[in-house]
């Protein structure tokens, strides 16, 4: 991470965490109150193999507010052959949707995922010369504040029940649309890794 630190400071790039997740119909189980002797049951229909696969970039740069930026994509059903999540294409769109947003050099941060590390992904890097990519660690969840916003999203998933993909998948950009609109929170969960953002 240090290497991605100097590169960022002397390129004046924003430094961008990047990490995936999907989210079925059968909404994340949690605590709720109910009468004694009671349990609450909330039922779903989460038959089949629709879901939403969510890829989301956490932004920071010194003297901006750091930016929430991401991407879905609704499987409606079975596609045999067909990946369930982010291609690299897709990839690529979302990078090229940040840079703009941005509007400057992305130094990006992500795991070892193998298609982060497949030769179509490393040419579409290579092809843009204002990004710069580094990997995590193997299993370093804690350095990826990414990771924190699936947290949050999830728990705000907890026990509602929607009844067809098309709900759930307002819902979820409806929950990572407020967290966009909360800078203080991405600041929290880019602090909550622990690392020194500073670029000094």
């Amino acid at each position: 991470m240090a290497g991605g630190k100097r590169t960022a400071a002397h390129l004046g790039a924003w430094i961008c965490f990047e990490d995936e997740a999907g989210q079925e119909l059968r909404p994340p189980r949690g605590r709720t109150w109910g009468r004694r002797g009671h349990t609450p049951v909330v039922r779903v229909s989460a038959a089949g193999t629709k879901r939403i696969s969510l890829a989301a970039l956490a932004c920071t740069r010194p003297g901006h507010r750091p930016r929430l930026i991401y991407r879905t994509l609704v499987h409606r059903g079975p596609g045999r052959g067909r990946r369930k999540g982010f291609t690299e294409t897709d990839y690529a769109r979302l990078l090229d949707a940040a840079h703009q947003q941005l509007g400057g050099p992305i130094v990006l941060v992500w795991d070892n995922l193998n298609t982060h590390r497949s030769t179509a992904m490393q040419r579409s890097i290579e092809a843009r010369d204002w990004l710069t990519a580094y990997h995590l660690p193997p299993s370093a969840p804690e350095f990826n504040p990414v990771e924190a916003v699936w947290s949050h999203l999830k728990r705000s998933l907890t026990n509602l029940a929607k009844h067809d993909i098309d709900q759930l998948a307002l819902l979820v950009k409806n929950r990572l649309k407020r967290m966009q609109y909360r800078p203080d929170l991405i600041d929290g969960y880019l602090t909550g890794t622990g690392l020194d953002l500073s670029l000094a």
